[in-house]
């Protein structure tokens, strides 16, 4: 690996040469040397205390999965209460699934599945930005709050110390349908920083992001073997900062993206890297999907991705699966024919990724949400789709060492509201600052904002901790 710096490399702060690299162009684009220091002193996770060794990935369903076909069949209720699809047993008394998902039912000693979650936006792009900035976006308007994966990023710093790999990265897919490209769009404006800043946005790897492309700008590729020229480069970008006291005209991207290819870390993006057998295990490439045009399903891949980028470092890793928005429009299927569509390849795609986690004994560190905008109607409209419904949604937990084979809360008969106190967003959001971080502890670091460690006091969902 190329050596950057020595140990003697140091100015009086105690900044290596790699840490201006590192820690300033890789975030903080157009901030003081003076924010810069300070970004140093907050960011370095190693030292952190309350970071937790558990990393979360969050499956988002664009569009509004229904909580009735998925994780609450309700089989004892008649039609159209009920699960069209049928449900499947799981190992779990009274815990059954959408009759879809027999892969994922073997892991029903890993579940908890919450059956009384809710809000009150059934805007899809309102809806979708209020559930990915954990409620802190009230509106969903986009204007006030920050991404979930922004704030874990905020707490932890924006790079792994280590691998130098991002903290918080959105696994994207390449979409063809423009219903699921509409669908990409609104999970990524969902997970903006807000007034965090660009330093804790999310990467992605496999969407095009500007830091790829400007991966591509900055380091031509037949350059990258060339020792002398890439340090030269990167000389340069120490002297400038040195120069100039600040970072304005510097590209966070493009030093992210030089400074993952001189360490290493981004073979943690490469697929190809992995064992054929381990790559035919997540391979959903068979399922075709879509509404008016069809495209290979790539959710096993983005699943082996997200495992890869756990396994390396990443400590929030969204995931984004469109189609769910099942009204049996001139858009969408209808609930049936959009299940059997959408329901397989994601059935898959989680088994293998549950599996690949127990093999690699990582099961009880990564712990995989699974939610979407919203849930859907207990009534099927006249085309056979069911509609927008956020009174009850889709909310459950796998794996990282939290409350497993259970049922939290329950839905009425009629599977149209929670029977009982419903499971807010700020209860989620909570849960997920719990799960990563030991709040006793995080609150003693002053250099963190309140008003953002103050999203961990809502109480996390009872039973999982």
């Amino acid at each position: 690996m190329l050596t950057l710096h020595s140990a003697a490399s140091r100015d009086c702060s105690g900044l290596a040469r790699r840490d201006f690299i590192r820690a300033g162009v890789l975030g903080l684009g157009s901030l003081s040397l003076a924010h810069l220091l300070a970004a140093k002193a907050v960011g370095r996770a190693a030292g952190k205390s309350y970071v937790r060794d558990r990393s979360i990935v969050l499956l988002f369903l664009g569009g509004g999965a229904s909580h009735i076909e998925t994780f609450n069949p309700n089989m004892g209720a008649p039609a159209p209460y009920s699960s069209v699809t049928g449900e499947v047993k799981t190992a779990i008394p009274g815990l059954t699934l959408g009759g879809n998902f027999p892969l994922l039912a073997r892991h029903a000693k890993s579940l908890a599945v919450v059956r009384s979650f809710a809000h009150a936006n059934s805007n899809h792009p309102k809806a979708i930005i209020h559930m990915l900035t954990g409620g802190t976006d009230p509106t969903g308007d986009g204007k006030l709050g920050q991404s979930m994966g922004s704030v874990y990023a905020r707490f932890r710093g924006p790079n792994h110390e280590a691998s130098g790999l991002p903290t918080y990265c959105l696994v994207s897919s390449d979409e063809t349908d423009n219903q699921y490209i509409t669908e990409r769009g609104r999970i990524a404006a969902g997970s903006h920083p807000g007034e965090l800043g660009l330093a804790y946005a999310p990467f992605d790897p496999t969407g095009g992001s500007q830091l790829l492309k400007n991966l591509n700008l900055a380091v031509p590729a037949d350059r990258l073997d060339d020792r002398k020229s890439l340090l030269g480069k990167l000389d340069t970008v120490k002297r400038s900062i040195d120069s100039s006291g600040n970072l304005q005209g510097l590209d966070r991207f493009a030093g992210q993206a030089l400074d993952m290819i001189v360490r290493g870390a981004g073979e943690a993006f490469d697929i190809s890297k992995e064992d054929p057998r381990t790559v035919e295990r997540y391979d959903t490439s068979s399922f075709r999907v879509g509404k008016k045009l069809f495209q290979p399903s790539s959710i096993g891949k983005q699943m082996l991705m997200a495992r890869r980028l756990v396994e390396a470092g990443c400590g929030f890793v969204t995931v984004q699966n469109s189609g769910w928005d099942m009204h049996a429009d001139g858009n969408n299927p209808g609930i049936g024919p959009g299940m059997d569509m959408l329901g397989p390849p994601l059935d898959k795609a989680v088994g293998a990724f549950l599996d690949d986690l127990t093999d690699r004994n990582l099961l009880d560190k990564v712990l995989l949400v699974i939610t979407g905008d919203f849930g859907r109607t207990p009534t099927i409209n006249a085309r056979g789709g069911r509609d927008h419904y956020p009174a009850l949604c889709t909310l459950a937990f796998l794996g990282g060492g939290l409350g497993k084979g259970q049922i939290i809360g329950q839905s009425t008969h009629k599977n149209d509201a929670p029977a009982g106190d419903p499971i807010s967003l700020a209860n989620l959001h909570s849960t997920l600052l719990h799960a990563q971080f030991d709040i006793g502890q995080l609150r003693l670091d002053t250099a963190l904002p309140r008003e953002l460690s103050r999203l961990a006091e809502p109480p996390p969902i009872a039973g999982l901790f």
